[in-house]
């Protein structure tokens, strides 16, 4: 098959090709987490209907595969032109995005050549430049402190939400962190947490908590509805379609927003948005010591709070000052 049939989108026939390992079933079962599934699984999809009109069935990424290596970099360029100048989009992606699903079709080349299928890759093709953390200042402590106040802790959902926001400031934690936690995860009397952190696979991290919040969490945990056995999850949805399921990332993003906004924060709220602004606080509470911080935000590169600490300290506009006033 030439590059001049597959270049577009028209409705193709693939054999089924019985004897080829189904190569996007075996990466996506490589992968443990299951929002990188979906992720990848998204973009993968996103890549065989842009460029060829169809899912990528198992015959179709086969015979992808099997392109000259010339048709198929040539292929993914094509994808990658499409998805920056937002041709048949409503507007061009974002760098992130278009780095992310090129980071998807460059692993099921890989996963083709480990498994015979092909023999090259799409280590030359390279993604777009990314500024990460532009904006990393959050909020400041007064204005959580107003988040807080809403939580009316006389309630189900005011116990909850007011244990989990403590517990999103008081350790930078990321929303798919909380959300994975089970009642076992916490000891109370020995004042910590076990978490699935980012990028650590099954391995559990233990974290120590504040006084405030493991009172805040067994306040919780004495109202929390539902069954409370130790595999049983920590938070729970409240509202009465999921009332005692455990609730999702997407659930703590939108109780973060619902909050700010009772609060009367104008600034664009999110779960990450209280870590960027824990990570900031801590900065300031330690004059700067990045190292001591690292600790709390458990970034594997230091460089990345340098960058926090920079933009804590807005180097820039006292430059900037100290030339506007020279004339």
């Amino acid at each position: 098959m030439t590059l001049a049939t597959i270049a577009r989108p028209t409705a193709l026939t693939f054999p089924t090709l019985d004897n080829d390992p189904d190569v996007l079933a075996q990466l996506l079962a490589d992968k443990r987490s299951v929002n990188t599934r979906r992720a990848y699984a998204g973009d993968v999809r996103d890549f065989f209907k842009t460029m060829t009109g169809q899912l990528p069935s198992r015959s179709a990424v086969t015979q992808f595969l099997q392109l000259p290596e010339r048709d198929a970099v040539a292929l993914v360029l094509k994808w990658k032109a499409i998805m920056m100048s937002g041709e048949g989009r409503s507007k061009p992606l974002a760098e992130a995005t278009i780095n992310r699903r090129l980071a998807a079709i460059k692993s099921l080349v890989t996963m083709g050549l480990n498994l015979g299928v092909c023999d090259f890759n799409l280590a030359r093709i390279k993604g777009e430049t990314v500024q990460k953390y532009r904006d990393t200042t959050g909020i400041d402590v007064s204005t959580f402190q107003r988040i807080l106040s809403t939580c009316n802790r006389e309630t189900f959902a005011g116990k909850r939400d007011y244990a989990l926001l403590r517990l999103l400031w008081g350790n930078a934690l990321r929303r798919n962190e909380v959300s994975q936690l089970s009642i076992k995860d916490f000891n109370p009397c020995a004042g910590n947490l076990q978490i699935l952190g980012k990028g650590k696979g099954t391995q559990q991290q233990s974290i120590d908590l504040g006084p405030a919040t493991v009172a805040a969490i067994r306040d919780w945990l004495t109202v929390r509805p539902g069954t409370a056995g130790e595999n049983d999850p920590l938070f729970v949805a409240l509202d009465f379609a999921a009332i005692g399921h455990r609730i999702t990332g997407d659930g703590i993003y939108k109780l973060v927003q619902r909050k700010a906004k009772t609060a009367g924060i104008d600034k664009q709220m999110s779960p990450h948005r209280i870590r960027h602004s824990a990570i900031t606080a801590a900065l300031d509470a330690t004059d700067g010591n990045v190292r001591k911080v690292q600790k709390l935000s458990r970034h594997k590169n230091l460089n990345t709070l340098m960058i926090y600490d920079d933009n804590r300290g807005r180097d820039q506009l006292d430059v900037t000052a100290l030339l506007d006033g020279m004339f």
